[in-house]
Order: C-alpha cells, then structure tokens, then sequence
C-alpha cells in the first residue's frame, strides 16, 4: 500500500447567519459523524465563527489548527486548517487578498476582505503546503488573488508538495483557476491540478442537496502527489446537510521520495 495524504475542504456556512432550521446549533450535530466517516490529515474550513471553531476542535481531538485570529471580533470569519498528528506545523501563515497582505485589507472591487491560511507541514521526513483561502467574487478580483497566494507560495514553499483548498467563487475555465493550473512553465506560478474532472460537479446547494450549483469549491495539488481518489459528499448525516455547500475530500499518494 502506498504513503498516503488526504483532505477535506467545506464552506461551514458562517454561524451568525439567519438559517431558519439550518441554523448551527442544529446543523452542528452532523459533523461528528461526518468525521467520523472522512476523518482525512487535513481539515480545511472556511467561514468559521470563533464559537464554531470551538465546537469543531471538540470534535476533532487529535487534531491542531491554523488560521484562527485572536483576538477578533466577534462576526470574524477565519479559514482554519485543522491537521492531524503526528503532522506538526513548522510555519504558518496568515494575509488578506488584498494589496497590502500583512494587514486587513481587501481589493477595491472586493464585497468582504478576503483571507488566506498557508502552512508549511511535517511528518518524518515528508513536508507539505497546505492551503485554505476564499476568494470574492469579482473574476478580476480572483484573478489578483491567486497572484497573492501565488506570491506568498513562491517565497514559503515553491520546491514543496502543495493542496490548496477553499471556496473559490469561480468556476474551473476562469481567470484564477487558470493562473493557478497553468503548466506553461512559469516556476511558482503553474503546474497545480484539479482533483476533479470534466464535468465538474456542484459543490454548493444552498441546503437543499440538489445538483445545480457551480463547482466553485476546489482541491488543487502539485508537486510529488498523485490523486488516488477524489469525491464530492452529498449526503446527510443525522438527517442534516453539515453546511449549504458540500464537503469535498481527495486522497493522494507520494509520488517523490524522502527528501
């Protein structure tokens, strides 16, 4: 059998939001039993409320996070990556999309001021970048983003193995997607894959389970990883969706040797 990595991704959908019956306080009961079925090395979440960052380190014992801003107030939204031991975390870092990464800031043409968590992973002799970031929803917008996570990917990590993850706003085809995947031989810049296919499946549904949205959340990886296996979860768990977009989940095997 292989070395394998694995990871999740989901939008939560944020708690503060008005959500009827899809509130957090119901809903949240549906991510102990989703853990427990994709329990993967890597949690990427976005959108998450500081209370409901809390209920999922509950949920996940055995598991770190990056990514959370303390203090903040309280209707911060952080992109948190929860990591599995023994991986530990030799680097992380935090910065908005946004001209000015190292303070809060947004692009002129960005609704909210956007984020991204970047960190550097280890285990044994294996190192890994992982990614978590949502983007606005302007394409020129996304575009100039994945120019800032890309800058920051070439200074932290630009030998390493990397997945990145979040909710992109953006379909695969558009501007950003196409920075990120281009393989045209421009360094840091290119070579990053989908986990997933033509025809790219929904991913949001606004809690309704049906198959018309977008694919506007992503995995990406590059670098010494080869995609086993990738899925988009579409079911229930304790009779809940955990959020109005559905969690994805890639499985990969090591590729490169021990460095």
């Amino acid at each position: 059998m292989p070395e394998t990595i694995s990871l999740l991704t989901l939008n939560i959908r944020f708690g503060l939001a008005d959500d009827g019956d899809n509130a957090w306080r119901w809903r949240k009961d549906a991510f102990a039993p989703l853990f427990d079925r994709y329990r993967s090395d890597f949690m990427a979440f976005q959108e998450v409320n500081d209370f409901q960052a809390d209920d999922l380190g509950r949920l996940l014992p055995g598991y770190s996070r990056v990514g959370q801003r303390v203090p903040a107030p309280p209707f911060w939204q952080n992109n948190l990556i929860f990591y599995r031991h023994p991986w530990r975390c030799i680097h992380s870092d935090h910065f908005f999309l946004s001209p000015t990464p190292k303070i809060p800031s947004r692009f002129r043409g960005s609704r909210w001021p956007r984020q991204c968590t970047l960190a550097v992973f280890e285990k044994g002799q294996r190192r890994v970048v992982c990614i978590n970031t949502h983007f606005d929803f302007k394409e020129t917008v996304q575009a100039d983003s994945a120019r800032v996570v890309l800058a920051r990917l070439s200074e932290i990590g630009p030998g390493l193995p990397a997945l990145l993850a979040g909710d992109f706003n953006a379909s695969p085809g558009t501007p950003c997607h196409r920075l990120f995947t281009d393989s045209s031989g421009t360094g840091a810049a290119a070579g990053f894959r989908n986990a997933f296919a033509p025809p790219f499946p929904a991913t949001h549904h606004g809690f309704s389970g049906a198959r018309i949205g977008d694919h506007i959340d992503w995995i990406l990886y590059r670098g010494g990883l080869r995609l086993l296996s990738s899925r988009v979860i579409e079911e229930t768990f304790s009779g809940r969706y955990p959020s109005d977009h559905f969690p994805l989940t890639a499985v990969f095997a090591w590729t490169a040797p021990e460095s």
